[in-house]
């Protein structure tokens, strides 16, 4: 018998169950079914059905439209010409005019819900849905879009299309294309729901994430709506509950600096959280106990392990706002249950906790480093314990299957280093509990839990389990096939290590936007480069950067490469052999001989010289015309003049295949940047030592390290001027701090703003190309459906 459903347009959620897949998707018949057959509060809604999709597509003519537009599409690994075609389909959706007839529908449930709920014009949240289980969104999560704090009727309708719209993503018709689904035959279902005003947010699994142990129930929660937990942006709260009895077995209480509020008037906007507030628990231990009740119940209906989300409103209620079943413990529950059972251990004793500064599991024996004299000392495979890294501590750092410091944050030199390696790093051990290099000792076994940031007593084995080489090989392949979308901001990775380009040759970066020279000097040279020229061996400098420049220019090719000339500070080139005879001692070389200044100083530019030598080894001489430079911490104009003219007395001048950067990281390059501007092509902004010079703040101090943010105001400012001023004059604005690879919302601020690159560090890499094209596929929908961009702040200097 034909289900009458099949032909409404609008479905209220308690019409819905968890098998009506195929008339609303996956997210609004699971909705469904969460109001209808558990006892859990879920916020109220209804879902338009995929009859109003494909009316919608017949009555405004667009199946035909697209139809026509996909068979211009010849080949779907050409990526931009995937995104000219479905930029195309996009626009043509969105400028079509919703039927009468359907609109009266949705706009008619959105006002009769409005009267169930007794609210006028109610905040609600239009998710889409995909409808049919063997699209790609089953596998590949994220592929349509969600919108938050919808408010009135028009506006939801809009979102609805909008919605309707977000079935040709790039990633989506790719996806489709490779396991022959007919575009034409998919189906959209927008889920209008209920906002809960969120005062804080998060995510519940009825599994361990972290072990696997199905006795326990995870939740995790920060302040305001749940997306910055999903996005990586915040450290949530995160507490295990025992699943018997629902008592808290763990609890770790994370600062949570920022959150994602509702904006008047609706949308969202980002708020700092005031101090006190932000080191609080976000939820009652009471209300953490009815969390796990809930999650016991969804799961239980379910019969499966549960991955949900929550939110308390600011009346204290709690909802219930998605629930899906959790996929990778299931699955290696299921298949590895008997072997697991005869190596696990249950003995989790914590030692010391940090900032999960680089994510991952890792066990081994401890190595106590404090004194860079020992770093000879540490040996492959071990775990290096220290106070702080600098740039002479990479060769250890290079043999360490994990790090952990006393100090530092999520920019220190460790973290950055440790997320280009690929290995667990957990620091600021003194700021959270105690001070790693006071607890731990050498020779110890320990286990790191990186993404938790949590150092253990002994080789835990259930959680070093997962990081085995067959884990990771099954990890890669099920990547294999991943589409990345063009973007119009180039995205570029920071890379130091010439070793590891091969390994990151094939992410979808667009090329090298900062490769760190110092990589070089520490790990394979060793030595000062006035006490190589002084002891007649001036060679090595040139043939061994040129050796390291062209590994990394040969693997990225033809893509370009930007090396960042050496910007060692006095103290960390005195630490090279024969160091102490040319390096003054400063009492603050952050502020000292450094970058520019040493390059036309009498005392040092012989040493300069030797790398522009190198420079140009790699161009002429291995063929490998994608190596560009650039100037680091050039104070001045004059500055500038001088180390151009040094260059071009060497043969390296700037030209149609050579570029020329500076790194904007000084005021002054921000504010003289039209004088710059003569003697570059464009700018990489450093955030790490602008912020700190703004500001006036030592981010590896830990009496003021809170105050150091990228996101202030005042920087922000300063990067807005920045690019005005270099595009004016045909120049090009890259960044390549550390602020885009830890929050996402800045990368937005620079898409907007009109960066042309943004370069984050390789673990980074797929996320924000992905981040960066749905952020301009937002600013072309706002194009095309005539909405302009509003800045939340006034940027302008």
């Amino acid at each position: 018998m034909m289900d009458a459903r099949e032909n409404a347009y609008v479905l209220w959620f308690d019409e819905l169950r968890r098998a009506d897949v195929g008339l609303v998707g996956g997210k609004s018949s699971s909705l469904g079914e969460l109001t209808s057959s558990v006892d859990v509060p879920v916020p109220y809604g209804y879902a338009t059905t995929a009859s109003a999709y494909r009316y919608f597509m017949e009555k405004t003519g667009q199946n035909k439209k697209i139809h026509k537009m996909l068979q211009e599409l010849q080949d779907v690994e050409d990526s931009v010409e995937l995104h000219e075609v479905c930029t195309k389909i996009r626009e043509s959706i969105c400028s079509a005019t919703m039927p009468e007839d359907l609109a009266e529908q949705i706009g008619k449930a959105y006002e009769d819900l409005a009267e169930k709920v007794g609210e006028k014009n109610p905040f609600v949240a239009v998710r889409s849905s995909a409808t049919a289980e063997d699209l790609p969104d089953a596998s590949f999560a994220g592929q349509q879009d969600t919108y938050l704090n919808v408010t009135g009727r028009d506006m939801v309708i809009r979102k609805v299309k909008e919605c309707y719209a977000s079935t040709f993503t790039d990633r989506a018709v790719y996806y489709r294309a490779k396991k022959n689904f007919d575009h034409e035959n998919v189906a959209l279902s927008a889920a209008v729901q209920m906002m809960a005003d969120a005062k804080a947010a998060g995510v519940m699994f009825t599994v361990n994430l972290a072990t696997g142990a199905d006795d326990s129930i995870m939740i995790e929660g920060s302040w305001g709506l749940g997306e910055y937990i999903v996005q990586g942006t915040v450290t949530p709260d995160n507490f295990v509950v025992d699943k018997d009895s629902l008592t808290i077995t763990s609890r770790r209480i994370n600062e949570k600096s920022i959150e994602l509020i509702r904006k008047e008037g609706g949308d969202v906007e980002e708020r700092k959280v005031e101090p006190e507030r932000a080191k609080a628990q976000v939820i009652s231990d009471e209300q953490i106990a009815q969390l796990a009740d809930y999650a016991k119940r969804i799961e239980k209906h379910y019969g499966c392990y549960m991955d949900m989300e929550w939110a308390v409103d600011h009346k204290d209620r709690l909802w219930i706002l998605q629930a899906r079943p959790e996929t990778v413990w299931s699955k290696k529950n299921k298949e590895k249950k008997s072997e697991e059972e005869t190596v696990m251990t249950t003995d989790h004793n914590v030692l010391v906790k940090g900032l999960p500064a680089s994510p991952g599991m890792a066990a081994g024996k401890c190595h106590v480093i404090t004194d860079p004299k020992d770093i000879d000392t540490f040996k492959e495979g071990e775990v290096l314990v220290t106070t702080m890294t600098s740039p002479d501590w990479v060769p250890a750092m290079k043999k360490a299957v994990a790090i952990v410091t006393d100090a530092g944050g999520m920019t220190c030199h460790a973290s950055i280093v440790s997320r280009e390696l690929g290995i667990p790093c957990v620091v600021g051990t003194k700021s959270r509990s105690v001070e790693a290099t006071g607890v731990l000792k050498t020779g110890q076994d320990i286990t790191i839990d990186a993404r938790n940031g949590i150092v253990y007593d002994g080789i835990v084995a259930d959680l070093v389990k997962k990081g085995t080489p067959a884990a990771q090989a099954a990890g890669t392949a099920a990547v294999a096939a991943e589409y990345f979308p063009p973007t119009g901001t180039r995205v570029l990775m920071n890379l130091g290590d010439p070793d590891l380009a091969d390994k990151y040759a094939s992410l979808p970066c667009d090329g090298i936007g900062l490769m760190r020279e110092e990589f070089i000097w520490t790990t394979f040279i060793h030595e000062h480069p006035l006490y190589l020229i002084e002891t007649g061996r001036p060679e090595k400098v040139v043939d061994m950067l040129a050796e390291g420049i062209s590994k990394v220019c040969r693997a990225l090719a033809p893509r370009p490469v930007v090396l960042r000339f050496s910007d060692f500070k006095s103290g960390e080139y005195r630490n090279l052999k024969g160091g102490d005879k040319y390096e003054p001692e400063e009492p603050a070389d952050l502020l000292g001989w450094r970058g520019a200044s040493r390059y036309y100083d009498p005392k040092y530019t012989d040493a300069f010289r030797l790398e522009l030598k190198a420079v140009r080894k790699v161009r002429e001489e291995y063929g490998l015309k994608n190596l560009n430079c650039m100037i680091p911490f050039c104070r001045t104009v004059d500055e500038a003049e001088k180390v151009t003219a040094i260059m071009r007395e060497e043969g390296l001048e700037r030209g149609p295949d050579f570029k020329l950067l500076l790194m904007a990281e000084i005021p002054a390059n921000i504010l003289l940047a039209d004088r710059f501007n003569k003697f570059v092509d464009g700018y990489s902004i450093g955030s790490n030592d602008l912020t700190m010079l703004i500001l006036g703040c030592d981010r590896n101090n830990d009496t003021v390290a809170s105050l150091f943010d990228e996101r202030n105001l005042a920087i922000k400012r300063a990067i807005r001027h920045l690019i005005k001023v270099a595009h004016r004059d045909g120049k090009t604005v890259s960044i390549c701090g550390q602020a885009p690879s830890v929050y996402p919302d800045f990368t937005e601020f620079l898409v907007k703003s009109g960066i042309d690159y943004v370069s984050v560090n390789p673990d980074m890499v797929k996320s924000t190309r992905l981040n960066v094209a749905r952020i301009e596929q937002r600013l072309m929908l706002d194009a095309a459906t005539g909405r302009g961009v509003v800045d939340q702040e006034d940027y302008e200097l």
